[in-house]
C-alpha cells in the first residue's frame, strides 16, 4: 500500500532537487551529463548469489566499484505472477503488481538500502520496466480489467509464447496514466535514476511521449534505455537504444561468416535510419541472449570476446554493457525460471574490464559525443580499426576479428604521433612505415600523448 502523502512529499522533493540537473546533446539527442563516459552493468539478483537477494548484492559493490562500474540495472524487482508461471520460479517479467517487490529479493526498504549505498559510492540505479503486458495474475486483472486486450470471448490475451503474461491495452488512457504513477513511484520513493524499458517498440508512441516528459518533469537528468532497435523510440525520447544489428553481424564476424568490413554497413545503416547522435547500447552478452543463445561464451568463445568486448567499449556514440558473470568469466548459461546461481571465484576478465571502463571514464574521447573516423588499412577484411577524438583527446583502436595473426599497416592519414598502448602502457611510435603484428583475435587500444 503505497502512503500517498508520503508519496507526494517524496515527489516534491525529488523535483525541487532535479532542476540542478545537466542535460547535454549529441546531433539531435539529448542525454544527462552522467551517462557522457560511462557503462551500464546488468545485474541478475536471483543468480548473483546462493541467497539471491538485494541484502546478498551489496556485497559485490566495491568489488564492481573497484572494476570500474557507474550504472548498475536491475532486471524486474517487482513480484512475479504464480498463474501461468514458467518454471519454478517464473519470469522476472511476468510482473504480478508495479508498485511492489519480489520478496524472493527482499522488502521495500531492503531495496531503498541498497540504491542508497549505491549511490553513496557514486553508482546510478536503474531498474528494468515491463510495461508491454503484465503477469497472469496482475492485481489489475481484477481491479482494472478494461486495461487489458482481449479476444471476441473476453479472456486476456497474450503474444507470441508468452502464456505466463497478459497483453496491456494502451487505448485506455487510464492505463497509460496508472503506468506512469506507477514508474513514478519509483523514481521518487526509492530514488533510482531511470529505467531500462522491455520490448519497448512494442508499446505505442503516444505512451511514451508523454510518459518521458512527465519523468523528466520530476527528474530531468532521468536517464531512458529502451529494448528496441527502431528509430521513432529516440523521437519519444528515449535516451539509447539496443545495437542488435551490431551484435548480429559481430556474431557472424566471430563465426568466419562474415568479414570485418560488415561492420561498417551496419554503422552506415545506422546513420541512415536513426536520427544524427542515436546513442546506441552495445554488448556481447545480455539476459536474453546469455539463457537463450549461450552468449558470450558460445557465440564469441575463448579469446575471440576479447576484440569484440573492446569494440563494444570504444565504438562511437554508445553505452557499452556488461552482463552478470562476464567478469569472472562464467562460462555458462543462466537459466530464466529456475535458481542457477553463477559460481564466482577468479574474476579474471575483472581487470582488462576495468582498463577498458577506466580510460572510457578518464577519456573524453570516448565520450558519447567524440568523434569516429575509420582507419582504412591493408587488410580491412580482418582489421577493423577506428580513432574517437574529442577536442585534444585522441584514441586509435586496432582489432583483429580473425583467427589468424595478421601484419598490417595504416593507409589512412591523422594517426601518426606518440602514443601508450592502454593494456601494455607501453610507449610506441606510429609511423607511415609501421607495421603492426595482430595475434588471432588481438587487439590494440592506443591514447596518443
Amino acid at each position: 500500500m503505497i502512503n500517498k502523502k508520503l508519496f507526494t512529499l517524496t515527489l516534491f522533493i525529488v523535483t525541487v532537487f532535479a532542476c540542478h540537473a545537466q542535460i547535454v546533446s549529441t546531433g539531435d539527442i539529448n542525454f544527462p551529463q552522467w551517462i557522457q563516459q560511462s557503462n551500464i552493468y546488468e545485474v541478475n539478483v536471483r543468480q548473483y548469489s546462493p541467497e539471491g537477494t538485494f541484502k546478498a548484492f551489496e556485497k559485490s559493490l566495491p568489488r564492481l566499484k573497484e572494476m570500474g562500474v557507474e550504472i548498475l540495472w536491475f532486471m524486474p524487482i517487482t513480484p512475479i505472477s504464480k498463474t501461468d508461471r514458467k518454471g519454478a520460479l517464473g519470469s522476472y517479467y511476468a510482473v504480478a503488481d508495479y508498485t511492489a517487490v519480489n520478496p524472493e529479493f527482499g522488502t521495500l526498504q531492503d531495496w531503498k538500502e541498497l540504491v542508497k549505498k549505491a549511490h553513496a559510492m557514486g553508482f546510478k540505479v536503474i531498474t528494468d520496466w515491463v510495461a508491454n503486458h503484465s503477469g497472469a495474475d496482475n492485481r489489475w486483472l481484477k481491479t482494472n480489467p478494461d486495461f487489458y486486450v482481449r479476444d471476441k470471448n473476453g479472456v486476456a490475451k497474450y503474444a507470441f509464447d508468452w502464456s505466463d503474461t497478459r497483453d496491456l491495452n494502451y487505448d485506455n488512457p487510464v492505463l497509460k496514466d496508472s503506468m506512469i504513477q506507477a514508474m513514478k513511484f519509483w523514481v521518487a520513493e526509492t530514488g533510482i535514476d531511470g529505467f531500462r524499458c522491455d520490448v519497448a517498440a512494442e508499446v505505442p508512441r503516444s505512451f511514451w511521449q508523454p510518459c518521458i516528459e512527465a519523468l523528466k518533469k520530476m527528474k530531468p537528468d532521468i536517464f531512458m534505455l529502451a529494448e528496441a532497435n527502431t528509430a521513432w523510440i529516440h523521437d519519444a525520447g528515449f535516451n539509447t537504444t539496443y545495437g542488435w544489428n551490431m551484435f548480429a553481424k559481430m556474431k557472424e564476424v566471430a563465426a568466419g561468416k562474415s568479414s570485418a568490413k560488415v561492420l561498417d554497413t551496419v554503422l552506415m545503416q545506422q546513420d541512415e535510419t536513426f536520427v544524427p547522435g542515436a546513442i546506441k547500447l552495445y554488448f556481447t552478452s545480455n539476459h536474453d541472449e546469455n539463457s537463450w543463445n549461450k552468449s558470450d561464451y558460445a557465440t564469441f568463445p575463448g579469446p575471440s570476446h576479447a576484440p569484440f568486448a573492446v569494440l563494444t567499449q570504444t565504438m562511437r556514440a554508445s553505452l557499452p554493457l556488461i552482463y552478470s558473470g562476464q567478469e569472472e568469466p562464467y562460462l555458462d548459461s543462466l537459466s530464466f525460471f529456475y535458481k542457477d546461481e553463477i559460481t564466482w571465484g577468479k574474476y579474471k576478465r575483472a581487470a582488462f574490464y576495468k582498463t577498458l571502463l577506466t580510460e572510457r571514464k578518464n577519456n573524453p574521447a570516448l565520450a558519447v559525443d567524440a568523434g569516429y573516423t575509420k582507419i582504412e588499412t591493408t587488410n580491412d577484411d580482418k582489421i577493423f580499426a577506428y580513432t574517437r577524438q574529442k577536442n585534444n583527446n585522441k584514441i586509435l583502436v586496432v582489432l583483429n576479428l580473425s583467427a589468424s595473426p595478421v601484419v598490417v599497416s595504416f593507409k589512412s592519414a591523422g594517426i601518426y604521433g606518440e602514443v601508450k598502448e592502454i593494456f601494455t602502457d607501453q610507449m610506441e611510435n606510429i609511423t607511415r612505415q609501421a607495421t603492426l603484428s595482430l595475434p588471432a583475435w588481438g587487439y590494440k587500444v592506443y591514447r596518443f600523448l
